[in-house]
């Protein structure tokens, strides 16, 4: 099947889909999408046990096809970012920058550490041996909150603005400093030539300062341009560029490019709107990453449903599963109560905020993409496994009961 054959089939089911939840489902559009695609892959599944397996084969053949890797991170990853970063105001976010950081940096170190060690005793507790190595991999890569995920709840969702701003934020960075963390890990399990601390260390700066400063300077190099222009095809054409362009030059030079493209969408949503653009402008624009970002929400949340077909579903990888999300989210609520706890010294937050970050901290596209880059082998079997359980319960438990939790504060 070719690439526009391809994309004309995602985009057909994602309509027919999102068509159905609007219809009779009226949950929030990604989880509606993925849950009927869940439910399709489960019939297919359950009709080739019976002995009709055709659709089953069909459906493995296009999806074997299909490089969800690629076409999240090298294709919808960027637009998704940008599409985010537009709409968060900078002045809210510094009011809450030191949180942020701290979440997204120190967090996603700590619930990676704390998972990949209590991972590793289960699984090879459970008989699936599997090195320590592989298992901080497993953290690395379930630690960051997709933002793909979480915003799109968060539209759906009455969170206190302060909050609101917190928990984007952090789902924005953290996921470009967990794939930071995944790729270093990546190479020492590979052999690669980042073996001592100093070399980790110096990898860790120039990818994620370095994504900083890359996205901080084609931010303002593009919002200069918008500056000299007031024709808003022009100008929504200058922030596709920008963000196509400055992904693949990011990952060029190898710097964080996720990080790049959501510090360049915070330049351009706030400076840029305000000083770059028209009225008619910021309309046009505003509608048009709007659609950008619904329609590939839709397209990912099908992917991730349909995933499934593909997976090795062992009893013991899901009795691994079973242990495995509970142990996900204690690393979770770990991870943000010992910085919350140390920043109530300075000032005060929001009552129970620990519990509404925790329930809030979604897993999505990313985790099962990073999950799918794992060189071929038992272990990437295990953790791919592992990491679409985690992933799906995430949104579907926490996804459609996060309203009752910031409802009860």
């Amino acid at each position: 099947m070719g690439v526009l054959d391809t994309i004309a089939l995602l985009l057909t089911l994602a309509a027919l889909f999102s068509y159905l939840n609007e219809r009779f489902l009226h949950l929030p559009t990604t989880i509606g999408i993925m849950l009927i695609s869940l439910v399709l892959s489960f019939s297919m599944l359950v009709v080739g046990k019976l002995g009709w397996p055709v659709l089953q084969v069909e459906a493995r053949h296009f999806l074997e096809g299909v490089d969800f890797h690629q076409a999240l991170m090298q294709g919808m990853l960027s637009f998704l970012l940008f599409a985010g970063a537009l709409h968060i105001n900078l002045n809210d976010l510094a009011k809450q920058k030191t949180i942020v950081i701290i979440l997204a940096t120190i967090g996603v170190l700590v619930s990676t550490l704390i998972v990949g060690s209590l991972s590793y005793w289960l699984l090879n507790a459970l008989g699936l041996k599997i090195s320590f190595l592989y298992c901080l991999l497993f953290g690395a890569l379930i630690s960051p909150t997709d933002p793909i995920a979480v915003l799109a709840i968060l539209k759906n969702v009455g969170v206190k603005k302060s909050l609101q701003v917190t928990v984007a934020g952090e789902s924005l960075f953290n996921d470009g400093v967990g794939v930071v963390v995944f790729l270093v890990l990546l190479k020492l399990a590979s052999g690669g030539a980042v073996t001592t601390p100093g070399g980790v260390g110096l990898l860790l700066l120039q990818e994620i300062a370095g994504g900083v400063v890359f996205g901080l300077l084609t931010g303002l190099a593009v919002y200069w341009l918008l500056k000299t222009v007031n024709q808003y095809q022009v100008e929504v054409l200058l922030t596709l560029a920008l963000v196509m362009g400055g992904y693949a030059l990011a990952t060029f030079l190898h710097v964080s490019a996720p990080i790049a493209i959501v510090v360049a969408g915070l330049v351009i949503g706030n400076h840029g709107r305000v000083f770059a653009m028209s009225d008619e402008t910021r309309k046009h624009l505003d509608q048009f990453w709007e659609l950008v970002d619904e329609v590939l929400n839709a397209v990912l949340f099908l992917l991730i449903g349909i995933e499934i077909l593909v997976l090795s579903l062992r009893e013991e990888y899901l009795l691994a599963a079973l242990g495995i999300i509970p142990m996900v989210l204690l690393a979770r609520y770990v991870s943000v109560s010992l910085p919350m706890l140390i920043m109530e010294k300075f000032r005060r937050s929001s009552p129970n905020v620990v519990e509404v970050l925790t329930w809030g901290g979604l897993r999505g596209g990313i985790s099962v993409a990073l999950a799918l880059s794992l060189p071929g082998g038992p272990e990437r079997d295990v953790i791919l496994a592992v990491t679409y359980a985690v992933v799906i319960s995430s949104i579907l438990i926490q996804g459609l009961t996060i309203k009752q939790v910031v409802a009860g504060k």
